[in-house]
């Protein structure tokens, strides 16, 4: 599982043209499920999101998470995060789980991250064609493994 985390002035995700989840200062959260994932690393992962303080404090320093920043998140399942280039220019997804799996992986995902932050995490649709926008703050862009 990965999980690129941005934080955000703002984004959204839109869907044949309708705005599905929309947060304003927060967490963008892509998350990547792959093959062998299970619900352990799903909750774990959920978890080091909420503790990560990569809000700014009142000195302006990375210091403070999210809830108590009170700030929102927004999770985007994309498999392409998976991709694999080891044996050429086309990527292979082979590393990615399946959407049978992935799906219900995703949404304990949201439902941790909702009971952790205490309020509703906004999503995409899975396995939909997206458009997502954002401001990212910071930067700030990290990787959770």
């Amino acid at each position: 599982m990965k999980v690129v985390l941005q934080r955000v002035l703002s984004a959204s995700v839109t869907v044949d043209g309708k705005i599905v989840g929309q947060i304003s200062r927060g967490y963008l959260l892509l998350v990547g499920l792959a093959v062998g994932d299970d619900e352990a690393v799903v909750r774990r992962l959920a978890a080091d999101v909420s503790k990560a303080r990569l809000m700014e404090d009142e000195q302006g320093k990375m210091g403070v998470n999210l809830k108590d920043a009170g700030g929102e998140a927004l999770a985007v399942s994309q498999f392409t995060l998976l991709a694999d280039f080891s044996k050429g220019n086309r990527p292979s997804f082979n590393g990615a789980a399946r959407p049978e799996v992935a799906q219900p992986l995703f949404d304990l995902f949201v439902r941790e991250l909702t009971a952790l932050q205490g309020r509703p995490v906004p999503t995409g649709v899975f396995g939909a064609d997206m458009r997502v926008e954002l401001v990212n703050d910071g930067p700030v862009t990290v990787v959770l493994t």
